[in-house]
């Protein structure tokens, strides 16, 4: 008989939705329920009274970080997590096996359980299911996971049934460790997206004495079709009569797609995660407050919402905050997207009573999925122009927070280098990452070529003119630099108020927009403007050794971050030694890399982003290590399985399963890979291992 004493108060017509109920040692808790996750005994940025506040009733902590800080002995000291967290309420402790499935090459996995080194002290860890089960008890938990092994949704149906039967042996154990004890136990139900393996998987599981079960493996790699699909069929398989919970999903669109699939429980740690980045879930779909739009939007994130961040501050604030790094604004946010969390929960719980969740399903899911594009306070007029904002033809000039003028592209908000003084970036991003002088020093009398895409204001291009300029000698090798821009508008109004704009003290952006060239006459520099298409006017250009890749954002100039368009890119240097450097990080854009054939690297940090991405021809990945270029590695492979937003904007639903082949088969995330090895922070290792060097 099941310890939690689980019943159901209702289910929804049109939909397989129920709300229940169960008594955990710390109370009952009603269903549906989210879990703001506290690995750490905390939920990050928030107090136990925050999380009373927004309407938490059940917190979700992690047996593998606690076991090695502070450590079992410390809960067994003071009485468990309750107490030594000042949380009242239930308390589900995972079992670790996911955190071992993410530490990718830095475990081992036995029958015995998962080897591992502390990231605390460097001590050799075994975590078997015993001493898991051991753990959460000494936490004090009052649902226990059992240990399972954890493969990427995307596993080859082998290495699915392995785990998967592994997973069931560590099952098995984990109920016989627990043994009389009064917290409650769940089976997890593997199998990766194959069906037979969820069925398999669930069939043997609910023949053990389990007090719930939960669905992991999932919102590793799948889409989102595909997830609920696989929930979809696996919630199916599961008694009727005992909670089930999906593990780390997801955004309140999934949640709401998986109650109407049957599911109890959930966890994630989006809420917090995304409003670091300033993503706030609302009652009229997700805003993310960092976009200049909110810059001075004087109503609250949410009318509709209770909390104390819609109480009392408004966009323009929440704004301001994120864009300066304050940990205030990550908390507010937080705050705010677990109330929504927990809102949302109440109120299919009631339509679930009132018989009408399937209408309200119906109706929610256009809303939740709404992005900023599609919100109705975003479409508002645009703010007034001061006097002193010189603009043309949609283009604009304003100043930085920190006081640096940049030129402003009207229509989508999006600055040109706003993120610190331009023309450093310029510098550090582009000049110096690419050891421009460095190469200029060749003898060769071959020109070292620089694609500068993007021209904008021209900081890229007066950096590296600059730099050649001022050498302290004279560097041996011409420069020839070919900047690609489809509207110099923004070139044109900055030189309107050169002023403004000391960059440009020279006259060499002049006559660049004149003529569409320019020799230095005070060293071997050759400046080549190609106006247009960049597709169009890269088959005419000599080929790169190097190129500063600088358009602006997917958002407002998607088809420059395109599959399409860096296959162009790496069929025009792909024989040749060239390094492409961006400001961008993000995954999509690293996937576009890595498919079209370059050797991705992370690159340099430039203002609040902790790195930008540095990609390379073959030709180029030979000289990486002296370079001292930093590879991505297996660890980041891993990391993009679970990524939900990874592939290039222009790769249909059809083709993205060879694609990411094509990115898992690349040749750098294979342990033989010429690249720097890495430690578990990313940063590079050298062949001792005892000391580290910058990117």
């Amino acid at each position: 008989m099941s310890r939690l004493r689980f019943q159901i108060d209702g289910t929804a017509s049109g939909s397989r939705a129920r709300a229940a109920r169960f008594v955990t040692l710390h109370g009952e808790v009603t269903t549906p329920i989210f879990m703001p996750v506290g690995t750490q005994a905390t939920v990050k940025g928030l107090t136990a009274s925050d999380l009373e506040e927004v309407g938490a009733r059940m917190l979700l902590a992690n047996a593998y970080h606690l076991l090695l800080r502070p450590g079992v002995d410390v809960f067994a000291k003071i009485g468990g997590i309750h107490r030594f967290m000042s949380w009242r309420r239930p308390v589900l402790t995972d079992s670790g096996g996911y955190q071992v499935f993410s530490l990718a090459n830095e475990r081992v996995v036995t029958e015995e359980g998962a080897v591992f080194r502390s990231y605390v002290d460097g001590a050799r860890i075994v975590l078997s299911p015993e001493r898991s089960i051991e753990a959460q008890l000494a936490i004090g938990s009052d649902v226990m996971m059992v240990m399972d092994e954890c493969v990427a949704s995307t596993s080859d149906h082998a290495t699915a049934a392995a785990a998967m039967h592994r997973t069931h042996r560590w099952a098995a154990r984990s109920l016989a460790a627990r043994g009389e004890a009064s917290p409650a136990l769940f089976g997890i139900v593997q199998g990766a997206c194959f069906d037979d393996l969820r069925r398999e998987s669930a069939a043997h599981l609910i023949e053990l004495p389990f007090d719930g079960y939960a669905i992991g493996g999932l919102a590793v790699g799948e889409e989102k079709e595909e997830r609920e699909r696989c929930t979809a069929l696996t919630s199916a398989l599961l008694p009727a009569h005992l909670p089930r919970y999906l593990m780390g999903v997801g955004t309140p669109l999934d949640l709401l797609e998986a109650v109407d699939r049957g599911m109890d429980m959930f966890d994630c740690t989006m809420p917090s995660i995304l409003a670091k980045q300033g993503v706030a879930f609302t009652s009229k779909g997700r805003l993310n407050v960092s976009r200049g739009v909110y810059k001075l939007a004087e109503d609250v994130l949410d009318a509709e919402c209770p909390c104390s961040t819609c109480a009392h501050y408004s966009r323009a604030y929440l704004h301001h905050l994120i864009k300066t790094a304050e940990p205030l604004g990550w908390q507010l946010l937080t705050k705010h997207n677990l109330r929504l969390y927990h809102d949302l929960m109440h109120a299919m719980r009631t339509h679930i009573l009132d018989g009408t969740f399937a209408a309200y399903r119906d109706a929610q899911r256009s809303v939740l999925g709404r992005g900023d594009e599609e919100h109705p306070s975003v479409i508002a007029p645009r703010r007034q122009r001061h006097d002193d904002e010189p603009s043309l033809d949609g283009f604009a000039i304003r100043r930085t927070l920190q006081g640096h003028a940049t030129v402003v592209h009207l229509a989508s908000g999006e600055m040109m280098h706003g993120g610190l003084d331009p023309s450093e970036e310029a510098d550090s991003l582009y000049v110096r990452q690419s050891r421009l002088l460095e190469r200029a020093d060749d003898p060769t009398e071959t020109p070292l070529v620089v694609w500068d895409v993007g021209l904008g204001s021209a900081y890229n291009a007066m950096a590296a003119i600059r730099a050649y300029e001022s050498a302290e000698s004279a560097p041996r090798r011409p420069l020839t630099l070919v900047s690609f821009e489809h509207d110099v508008t923004s070139l044109r109004l900055a030189l309107r108020h050169a002023t403004r704009f000391p960059h440009l003290y020279s006259p060499a952006p002049g006559q660049i927009l004149r003529s569409g060239q320019w020799r230095s006459p005070r060293s071997p520099v050759e400046w080549m403007l190609r106006e247009g298409d960049f597709r169009t006017q890269m088959r005419v250009a000599p080929t790169p050794d190097l190129i500063f890749y600088d358009p602006f954002s997917p958002v407002t100039d998607a088809a420059m971050w395109t599959l399409d368009c860096f296959e162009s890119v790496f069929a025009a240097c792909a024989e040749h030694d060239t390094e492409l450097f961006t400001y961008s990080a993000s995954t999509m854009v690293r996937t576009a890399l890595l498919a079209a054939g370059f050797v991705v690297a992370r690159g340099a940090p430039t203002g609040k982003k902790p790195e930008t991405t540095l990609a390379m021809t073959r030709g180029a990945a030979h000289h990486a290590a002296a370079r001292g270029r930093v590879l991505l590695g297996p660890e980041w492979l891993e990391r993009w399985h679970r990524s939900h937003a990874k592939f290039p904007i222009d790769v249909p639903v059809a083709g993205r399963a060879a694609l990411a082949e094509r990115v898992a088969a690349s040749a750098q995330f294979r342990r033989e890979a010429p690249a720097k090895r890495q430690d578990a922070e990313g940063e590079p290792i050298r062949a001792s291992g005892s000391s580290k060097s910058a990117v």
